[in-house]
């Protein structure tokens, strides 16, 4: 099969690739523009590749036919194995560079030279078929010389030595076969010298360590006959029983022939006698492997669809026909060997056993030139058929620009052809006659066209199966069981011929894919990966639907609310860092804000916000989406946000939102009531709340902590999120390498040391590693410091609202001394415009009307409610109501949590002071909404002094378990 092999690789490309494809892409445009750029990009480049190094295999042919049955005395490099292997190194990079610059001048000149090749190939079929038939009446003249049932080498066997040659068994003489009967009719006893001389011949000089007769010969040499078979014995000789079965061989293996009769002594044969000898190891794996670039032809019909005049009716027929032809040489010729030819000498690679002649040249009618020529230019034709679609192909891979480092190769000349394309297709090229050898050159591009081929099928199958609209086949015989059927197979002889080289492929492929994945220019070809990931979206959202999720399917869902100024920049992009390292770069992330204003009018300012979100997700590499919502108060628009997110089971479970920074000094309250409103939503919606609190010195990406703590303090479980999240965030490279200590707090009347154990037991079972430690928080009296704080919130939250209704006052009395100078404007413009006409003072009239109206509504709106504001608050429009104010006493209440607060606070800032980063639970806020201010203060008390603090306040629901 290997001899045949030269003649037979490029059938297919003759018969269907004799048209230049002008239009490039062929089978990467379908499976990019199929599977998307990903895999179109990476199967792409693994086709080029294996076409390209088609061309090495084509060219390596042909010069192994030229130095061995053309002209073998053009070698350079005399000897076998090396020397041949380095003749091919050479002549093949001088044949590569005269193709290339044939391909460079002109393809027009390719395209000429086409026919020449076809011509040859039909012409060797034909005489393929005549030979084999004229072999049944007449056998040619091709002896082979066996030992035994071992071929041995023609090269060191005079011409018709067999015939001459006839060894005795059992004696180590070798005589010419004229002397026999003289031997044999002697007189004289075995243990004398014969009656005549005889003379040994240089074949026993071969065999035997010297001329003489007493010699030390092979010992299988001295116990079997020579013989002569015919090795091509014809058509009707039954030999195709023999050579029906396989017979594999091992490297270093001679070639048998079994059904000759033979002594076993003498095994293993030494490589220093003529045998000949395998020269790989063989079996059925290998030979496909060697055999598959053959049939590589079918998709000339797509890679030449531009060319073709209807190209959906012209592909599947002609495609159909090529196969149905090729594939019916291939069987025939097959079956002619094997019924034609001994098998000793189809398994005579290099045909050492004829004198290295071309077996199949032989069988050939009327002469062996005629296969011999015809390979030759067959296999050259091949070879500038590589050379010239591979650029084209590389051509259209870099004009997609999937690939920003292949951009260049997507120039050319001023009439389109790829000049640079071409140059790179030769360096590849060249690696590949580099590497010389016919047998290791095929499984390379059998890999890379199996890939191909499987990823063709893949993208018919996928696009059936999800039932694309615009998938829409012409051709009526398809299923898409037929598309899995030849991926499997695909996949399968990738392995089975050889599965290093199928790993190498696929690691190729896959580096290529996550390039572009990663850092290919986007393309958008609306691919069938997208809707397979649609596909597989659904599913999962309604699987997900059937049940509650269980606590160790729970994951922080994060719904980040950012902030944005008059610009359109987020305030605090701090706040999605720390999203993205909760997250580690994975898991649902939305990230959410608000535009204030109509939809209708703010679409501008909507889209601005969106793409600013964008902006700030690719920089910090978090895998999300962005959500914006406009809406005329903020708090109404994070209502809504909270409640439309997500989808089905993929809805964020958890809420992340900034501190209102300097809340205290603002005049304006919206800032800290839109903060206690989303905690207030969060609550009912039951999901998780993160608040950090200092956000602009938390760490960056950029800026891990070298050492440090990360403290919890734990003083009510909500869920497990204080144990969960310093988990999350030590898989952080930031946070990597901060230690984690968990405390909680114990009254007088708790067993501190019973309840360290418990913690610490509970942390085993949770196989998180932490320090633990027990605060013990005694009962003490309220202190001054604490009466005088409480004191100072509430003067102050009483003395804001003052100021506030004062300033809201204010702005009525101008609006109504605005109003009135209005009314008055338009009376006297009415008034002296008496002499306009009827149709101007039927318009002043109801201008006057209408200011009139509206003046008594804007005197009475205010009259009442003036008389009310002064009625409830006479008190403290005067000198003296301020100093009521300045008198009150603090709520018990307040005093006690305000008590807890500042108690809690000295606690955590003595043992914390020097932690990286504190946890500690957030109470809820108030029921009655007049509370709110007290409440923020409670939260900046108990927070003071702490450098970087988060907020955890839980869902309701429990996130751990000790249960794996």
């Amino acid at each position: 099969m290997e001899l045949c092999q030269d003649i037979y690789l490029p059938l297919t490309l003759s018969f269907t690739e004799m048209h230049l494809d002008k239009h490039t892409g062929g089978s990467y445009f379908m499976i990019s523009r199929s599977l998307g750029p990903e895999f179109g990009g990476a199967v792409g480049l693994c086709f080029y590749l294996g076409t390209t190094f088609a061309g090495s295999m084509y060219i390596l042919g042909a010069i192994e036919i030229l130095l061995m049955y053309i002209l073998p005395e053009a070698a350079i490099f005399k000897g076998e194995g090396p020397a041949m292997l380095n003749n091919m190194r050479i002549y093949g990079s001088i044949c590569l560079l005269l193709m290339a610059l044939l391909v460079f001048v002109g393809v027009k000149y390719v395209n000429k030279l086409a026919s020449i090749f076809l011509a040859c190939v039909i012409i060797s079929i034909v005489s393929i078929y005549i030979g084999a038939l004229v072999s049944a009446f007449k056998q040619p003249d091709f002896p082979v010389c066996m030992l035994g049932n071992r071929t041995i080498s023609g090269h060191d066997i005079e011409d018709k030595q067999c015939k001459k040659m006839v060894p005795f068994k059992n004696t180590t003489e070798i005589f010419d076969s004229n002397f026999t009967a003289n031997y044999e009719n002697s007189t004289v006893g075995p243990t004398h010298s014969p009656a005549v001389v005889m003379e040994t011949t240089s074949l026993w000089k071969v065999f035997c360590d010297g001329p003489e007769l007493s010699a030390s010969c092979d010992e299988y040499f001295a116990s079997n006959n020579f013989s002569e078979i015919k090795g091509i014995p014809g058509l009707t000789s039954g030999v195709i029983s023999e050579n029906f079965w396989s017979s594999y061989l091992s490297k270093g293996d001679v070639i048998e022939k079994k059904s000759l009769s033979s002594s076993n002594v003498g095994h293993p044969a030494s490589t220093r006698y003529p045998y000949v000898f395998a020269d790989i190891t063989t079996s059925f794996m290998v030979l496909v492997g060697i055999f598959f670039p053959s049939v590589t032809g079918i998709m000339a019909g797509s890679n030449r669809s531009g060319d073709l005049k209807d190209a959906q009716r012209s592909i599947p027929i002609g495609t159909i026909l090529a196969i149905l032809t090729t594939s019916i040489v291939y069987l025939s010729t097959v079956v002619l060997f094997g019924a034609c030819i001994e098998g000793v000498v189809l398994r005579d690679k290099f045909g050492e056993s004829v004198k290295g002649n071309l077996v199949v040249g032989t069988l050939a009618w009327p002469s062996p030139w005629v296969i011999v020529i015809g390979s030759f230019f067959s296999t050259c034709g091949a070879g500038l058929q590589s050379l010239t679609g591979a650029p084209r192909l590389l051509q259209a891979i870099a004009k997609d620009n999937i690939i920003p480092f292949l951009r260049v190769f997507g120039h050319g000349k001023a009439n389109g052809e790829p000049t640079w394309a071409l140059l790179l297709t030769a360096l590849i090229a060249e690696l590949g006659i580099l590497i010389a050898s016919l047998d290791m050159v095929a499984p390379i591009l059998t890999m890379f066209f199996l890939m191909c081929y499987l990823f063709v099928n893949l993208a018919c199958g996928l696009q059936t199966l999800l039932r694309t609209p615009n998938w829409r086949p012409r051709f009526s015989y398809y299923h898409w069981t037929l598309s899995f059927l030849g991926m499997t197979i695909c996949l399968a002889l990738m392995f089975i011929s050889s599965w290093y080289y199928a790993i190498i492929a696929m690691v190729i492929a896959g580096m290529i894919y996550k390039y572009i994945e990663y850092n290919g220019a986007e393309k958008e070809w609306g691919d069938g990966i997208r809707g397979l990931s649609l596909s597989a979206a659904r599913y999962a959202l309604l699987r997900l639907e059937e049940g509650p999720p269980h606590t160790k399917n729970w994951r922080p869902q994060l719904l980040v609310l950012l902030k944005l100024d008059e610009d359109a920049h987020v305030k605090s992009p701090r706040l999605l860092t720390f999203a993205s390292q909760l997250k580690a770069g994975k898991g649902l992330t939305i990230v959410g804000t608000v535009v204030s204003g109509n939809f209708l009018k703010s679409y501008g300012e909507f889209l601005a916000a969106e793409q600013t979100l964008k902006h700030l997700m690719d920089k910090e590499r978090v895998k999300g989406f962005s959500q914006c919502i406009v809406a005329q108060k903020p708090h109404e628009g994070i209502s809504h946000m909270i409640q439309s997110s997500g989808l089905g089971g993929m809805k964020p479970n958890t809420v992340v939102m900034g501190w209102p920074h300097a809340w205290r000094q603002s005049e304006d309250p919206q800032a800290w009531k839109t903060f206690i409103n989303t905690v207030r939503v969060t609550t009912a919606a039951h999901l998780a709340l993160l608040v950090p609190k200092n956000i602009s010195l938390f760490p960056s990406n950029s800026e891990p902590c070298t050492e440090g703590y990360i403290d919890v303090w734990w003083i009510v479980h909500d869920g497990g999120m204080l144990m969960l999240l310093p988990f999350l965030l030590r898989q952080h490279k930031v946070w990597r390498k901060c230690g984690m200590r968990i405390f909680t707090v114990a009254q007088m009347e708790d067993n501190s040391i019973q309840m360290k154990k418990d913690l610490a037991t509970f942390l085993y079972h949770l196989r998180i590693e932490a320090d633990v430690e027990v605060v013990e928080m005694h009962n003490s009296d309220i202190s001054a410091y604490t009466y005088e704080r409480t004191l100072m919130m509430e003067q102050r939250c009483q003395m804001l609202r003052q100021m506030r209704l004062s300033k809201s006052d204010r702005e009525r009395e101008a609006q109504l001394v605005k109003d009135r100078n209005s009314m008055l404007r338009l009376t006297s413009i009415g008034s002296d415009d008496e002499d306009d006409t009827d149709g101007g003072e039927r318009d002043r009239a109801a201008s006057s009307s209408s200011a009139e109206h509206h003046r008594r509504i804007q005197m009475t709106w205010t009259k009442e409610k003036s008389l009310q504001y002064r009625v409830s608050h006479s008190g403290c429009s005067t000198p003296e109501g301020f100093r009521d104010m300045l008198s009150i006493k603090p709520d018990q209440s307040n005093v006690r949590r305000m008590h807890t607060a500042v108690k809690l606070n000295e606690v955590i800032v003595n043992k914390s002071h020097d932690a990286r980063l504190v946890l500690l639970n957030m109470p809820g806020p108030p029921k009655n909404p007049e509370g709110d201010e007290n409440y923020m203060e409670f939260l900046e008390v108990l927070t003071e002094g702490l450098e970087r603090v988060l907020l955890v306040r839980g869902g309701g629901s429990e996130v751990i378990t000790i249960y794996s």
